[in-house]
C-alpha cells in the first residue's frame, strides 16, 4: 500500500525486452538512508512493481504485458523521470490517501492554466472511472494523491480538475506534463468498496445485494 505522497524522482534508465514484457532499469536514490529489500514494492509513476535486482545506483524490476497495457510505462523512454515511492509501513503516516498501484485508466491532460503560483490541470479519462470521482475526493495521477476540484460527465468520458500547489511542482514529474499528455490514473479504492455495495447486483437467490445491504443499515438504526 501506497500513500500517493512521493519521495524521490527517479530516472529510467532503460526498459529493455524481455519476452512479452519489459526489464526496467531505474536510478534512484531510495535505498541511499535505508537500503532497498529485494522483493518490496515500489510505485513508479504509480505503478506498483517489485525489485527484483538491486543496484547501487537504484534498482531493476520487470514489468508485465498486462502493465504496459494498462498504464504509461510502455510510453517511457530511457532518461525520462519517473515519481517513485516505496510502500507505505505498518503505523506510518498517511499524508495522502490509499494508494494501490493498480492503474485503473489513463488520462489524458486537456487543458492547464497557471492560478497564482500553483496549476490548475483538467484530465479527461474513460466514463467509466467517473462514477468513483467526486468533488473534493482523492485520485492519484501518475502516483500523486490529488483532490478532484470539479468533476464533469462529457458524453462517455469523465472530466477531473485538480491543483497543483508549489511542492508538488517542484518534486513530481506532473510539472512537466503538457496538454495532449497522458498520465496513469487510480481511483479511490474506498469508492470502489462503497459502489459495490450499492450497487444492485444480483446474488444467486434473486433478492438484490444492494437491498440486503440497505436492510443491515434500517437494523443498526441507519434509516
Amino acid at each position: 500500500m501506497f500513500t500517493g505522497l512521493v519521495e524521490d524522482l527517479g530516472t529510467l534508465a532503460r526498459l529493455d525486452l524481455r519476452g512479452p514484457g519489459r526489464r526496467a532499469v531505474i536510478h534512484t536514490r531510495l535505498g541511499h538512508t535505508e537500503a532497498l529489500v529485494l522483493g518490496e514494492s515500489i510505485a513508479v509513476n504509480g505503478v506498483c512493481l517489485t525489485v527484483d535486482h538491486i543496484l547501487a545506483e537504484g534498482f531493476e524490476a520487470d514489468v508485465s504485458s498486462e502493465t504496459l497495457a494498462r498504464s504509461t510505462l510502455g510510453e517511457l523512454r530511457g532518461g525520462a523521470r519517473v515519481n517513485l515511492e516505496r510502500a507505505t509501513k505498518l503505523g506510518g503516516r498517511m499524508g495522502g490517501h490509499v494508494v494501490l498501484g493498480h492503474v485503473d485508466g489513463i488520462g489524458t491532460l486537456v487543458e492547464q492554466a497557471a492560478v497564482g503560483e500553483a496549476t490548475r490541470a483538467t484530465f479527461e479519462t474513460d466514463g467509466s472511472l467517473g462514477r468513483f470521482l467526486a468533488t473534493k475526493g482523492s485520485v492519484a495521477v501518475d502516483g500523486v494523491s490529488l483532490t478532484t476540484n470539479e468533476v464533469e460527465d462529457h458524453g462517455g468520458r469523465t472530466r477531473f480538475a485538480i491543483m497543483l500547489v508549489p511542492h508538488t511542482i517542484e518534486r513530481t514529474t506532473l510539472a512537466s506534463l503538457r496538454v495532449s499528455s497522458h498520465a496513469n490514473i487510480e481511483v479511490d479504492v474506498l469508492a470502489r468498496y462503497v459502489l459495490r455495495q450499492l450497487s444492485p447486483n444480483r446474488s444467486e437467490d434473486g433478492h438484490a445485494d444492494d437491498e440486503r445491504f440497505l436492510e443491515k443499515l434500517r437494523r443498526g438504526g441507519y434509516a
